[in-house]
């Protein structure tokens, strides 16, 4: 039992990640119509930023470090939108070409900064200890992963449905040419919305560091869990990125846990059963 509660407090930890990386992945697939294959890049980039941040030399807050890694990622990510991706607006294979192309330039910096070694900072003083229900032990920092993602994940809802800047995402998200005739920016939102998913991959990918370490690689292994949630949650839906993040955060756990030999098999059979049967995924539109 203990063990069984332990994979399950791990797989929900690691859906708290997932969904933070994943929900700005799922907008910009939603929006620009390409899977940014930069995306895990983002992610890494933002771990190494956070975690030079708080090393002894600098010292910085884990929160501040985690924030301001976020924004430098999302400064990259505009930047990145503007310059490059918007010169090859409607030319799928070029871009996913391009941001291919970028995502290994990036693991090669980080190697050549950072180093082969992994770096995993330690667990901020005031999130050390655990929360014993029943006598079973729950770790606050992976709890507190959790908090976080729902919390980002209820504010992502109410910019997205209640806001008029949300309005306009959606407009984008469902028909891009129509949204442009009644006056909305898209090119604009393209920019916003990437440089928002960069961040909120920089943010995931720093206060993860504790628990998943960084190391050269991590981009690599993080890019097709995100592709498998887009995939199954559908693009552009937040509830999707939501629940595919914790479905693919089980599937991931027990499966190493309980079927290693299977364990590829048992996460990417429900993806491949979802493109067949619901291409559009669980919570998704049919793209036209």
């Amino acid at each position: 039992m203990t063990l069984w509660l332990t994979l399950a407090v791990n797989s929900i930890a690691l859906g708290g990640l997932l969904f933070l990386l994943s929900a700005g992945f799922s907008l910009i697939f939603g929006l620009m119509r390409i899977p940014n294959l930069m995306h895990g890049s983002f992610f890494m980039l933002g771990a190494y930023f956070g975690v030079t941040l708080l090393d002894n030399r600098i010292g910085m807050n884990f929160w501040a470090a985690a924030l301001v890694s976020a924004l430098a990622m999302a400064v990259i990510g505009g930047l990145v939108e503007r310059f490059l991706l918007r010169r090859l607006n409607g030319q799928e294979l070029p871009q996913v070409l391009l941001t291919l192309g970028l995502s290994f330039i990036i693991a090669d910096v980080c190697l050549m900064i950072w180093t082969g070694d992994p770096w995993q900072p330690p667990t901020p003083d005031h999130l050390r200890g655990v929360l014993q229900v029943a006598g079973v032990y729950f770790p606050y920092f992976r709890l507190v992963i959790v908090l976080v993602a729902v919390v980002i994940a209820v504010a992502l809802w109410l910019m997205v449905d209640w806001t008029r800047l949300g309005a306009m995402i959606r407009a984008g998200v469902d028909d891009a040419p129509i949204a442009r005739v009644v006056g909305i920016k898209v090119s604009q939102l393209f920019t916003l919305v990437f440089a928002l998913g960069a961040a909120l991959a920089a943010f995931g990918g720093v206060i993860g560091a504790p628990y998943l370490s960084v190391y050269p690689g991590l981009d690599a292994e993080m890019l097709p869990l995100a592709l498998i949630v887009v995939i199954l949650g559908g693009t552009g839906s937040l509830l999707g990125a939501l629940v595919g993040s914790f479905l693919i955060g089980f599937l991931y756990n027990f499966g190493q846990a309980m079927f290693p030999d299977l364990a590829y098999v048992i996460l990417f059979l429900p993806m491949l059963l979802v493109l067949v049967l619901r291409p559009q995924g669980l919570f998704g539109r049919v793209m036209t």
